[in-house]
């Protein structure tokens, strides 16, 4: 048995050696993107250990004292651990809900657009906010919302309301993080479904038409189910991350007056990681976040899997 298993591993690596030979310009061009992987994605995952110990820098990592779950106690039983943790699914289920349906509508309506050249210039003009850097996104939200000169607040006192300043808003500021969001990907985010629906079969529109439906029908009952595994994918994998809020934009746009808002466990990893420099109970924090990421993709999964028929896996 052992000999079979043997000669069959031999057989793999032999079979590999010689596609590797044949085609070795394709693994060239896919190495790079190993090589990041690797480096990026699987090398760091021999940190987590650190969520386990009291990490100290002279000692190193292996060195450094056991502490077992320690970390995971003091966060759970900390003051403002329960705020953490509701900001967090507050802002990712407001932009799941805001942010999920939007791109697949827009990229329907997009398909029904009798002029070629009128549907390129709304994609080209959808799509330009993504490359905008998150840096100028939260300057501008900035500039627009400043309580003395922003358009804003001009707008407001166009119609009579008093100036405000939104950003200083707890209750206003998960609406500015996510429409804000929506703004920037919804182009982006909508590719995808246009190059699902450029997939139905026209045949199956013609046949509708001949029926009498409408657009609006025809996209719910053609385009919609021709693009459900499309969605179900994205969905589950937008589930998979719901805890993983953009850090950089609520770092920048979170103030003392919004705190009691702008406070998620992504900020507060940096807070007590790079800024207090306590690596091991950082490390614990981010593990809890990926823990619970990936419970909810598997949770997802296996939830689209018995409703929808779709799953990754």
């Amino acid at each position: 048995m052992t000999n079979v298993v043997n000669a069959r591993r031999k057989s793999f690596f032999r079979r590999l050696l010689d596609d590797m030979r044949v085609n070795w310009i394709l693994y060239v061009l896919i190495l790079p993107v190993f090589a990041y992987y690797i480096i990026f994605a699987y090398a760091p995952m021999y940190g987590i250990q650190l969520a386990f110990k009291d990490y100290r820098i002279k000692l190193g990592i292996m060195g450094s004292p056991w502490v077992g779950l320690e970390h995971f106690e003091r966060f759970f039983s900390a003051y403002n651990f329960r705020q953490l943790l509701l900001n967090t699914l507050g802002i990712s289920v407001y932009s799941l809900i805001a942010g999920f349906p939007i791109p697949i509508i827009f990229a329907l309506m997009l398909n029904y657009l009798i002029s070629h050249k009128l549907r390129k210039v709304v994609q080209m003009v959808s799509y330009a906010p993504y490359f905008i850097s998150t840096v100028v996104i939260c300057g501008m939200l900035t500039i627009f919302m400043d309580p003395n000169s922003g358009i804003f607040n001009v707008v407001r006192g166009f119609f009579g309301m008093e100036p405000v300043n939104a950003l200083g808003k707890p209750e206003w500021f998960k609406s500015i993080y996510v429409w804000s969001g929506v703004w920037q990907g919804m182009g982006w985010s909508s590719i995808i479904y246009i190059s699902a629906l450029s997939g139905v079969d026209p045949q199956t529109h013609e046949a509708a038409i001949i029926d009498g439906a409408t657009k609006v029908q025809r996209m719910i009952h053609v385009d919609l189910p021709a693009i459900k595994p499309t969605v179900v994918m994205l969905l589950i994998l937008q589930l998979g991350s719901l805890m993983n809020v953009g850090f950089e934009k609520v770092y920048l746009l979170k103030n003392s007056l919004n705190q009691s808002a702008s406070a998620i466990i992504s900020t507060y990893t940096y807070e007590v990681g790079l800024i207090n420099s306590d690596y091991g109970y950082s490390t614990a924090v981010g593990l809890f976040n990926s823990v619970i990421n990936v419970i909810l993709l598997v949770g997802a999964n296996w939830f689209c899997r018995k409703v929808a028929d779709e799953s990754l896996f």
